[in-house]
């Protein structure tokens, strides 16, 4: 059998919390194995622990989780940990630091269980997550803090079909979506992502989203 997946939960209210832990530990195929309700707790049980994943609040004392999320999964961590953030999206107008700090993906606290399940699962496998209903709302919201002032226009070492996949990336689309705005299968649109985010040194899509706000592809 495949050991589970392992998951670290954090967040400074006690019943989300424990609603979490409750609906994660009755899957066959995940393992809670820890819990804490700040983000330097969280730093310090992931270290320890070394889970697959980390379900991890905004709003925390101490150390909030966008300051955890940096710590253990920014751009200078050798080794980073998948960071899967749930969280109230229209009280945490940071959030989207979050995912420029390293987070997996993104989920809202409204979603249904079966989300949260397969959000962890996503992660888990290596892929990143943004729930589609509020990419666009996410960083569009930000967009002025996160271009550049000059707002130039880069992605040049994109060729045109793959620029056009990276704006309806950061529209929020699928691949399978992608695939019938563009008329090209799924197959052809995973290469294209896959080739983009190698061009641009990007890890994943997450990363694609910010990277298109940041650099002035979409308005």
């Amino acid at each position: 059998m495949q050991a589970p997946i392992r998951v670290l939960v954090c967040d400074d209210q006690a019943m989300i919390r424990a609603g979490f832990v409750t609906i994660i530990d009755a899957q066959a195929d995940l393992e809670v194995v820890g819990e804490c309700g700040d983000g330097r707790a969280a730093v310090d049980l992931a270290h320890e622990l070394r889970p697959d994943v980390v379900v991890m609040d905004v709003r925390m004392p101490i150390l909030d989780g966008i300051g955890a999320t940096r710590l253990l999964a920014g751009p200078d961590v050798e080794a980073p940990t998948k960071v899967l953030i749930v969280t109230t999206f229209n009280l945490d107008e940071y959030v989207y630091e979050a995912l420029r700090a390293g987070a997996s993906g993104f989920l809202l606290k409204d979603a249904r269980p079966a989300q949260l399940l397969q959000g962890i699962r996503t992660v888990a496998a290596g892929t990143s997550l943004l729930a589609p209903e509020v990419t666009r709302q996410l960083v569009g919201r930000y967009a002025s803090r996160i271009r550049p002032p000059q707002r130039a226009q880069e992605g040049s070492a994109l060729t045109p079909r793959e620029l056009q996949v990276l704006r309806l990336i950061a529209d929020g689309l699928s691949n399978v979506e992608i695939a019938a705005t563009l008329s090209l299968s799924p197959e052809t649109v995973k290469t294209y992502v896959s080739r983009l985010l190698t061009k641009l040194d990007l890890r994943d899509r997450v990363q694609a989203v910010v990277y298109a706000y940041r650099h002035g592809l979409v308005t």
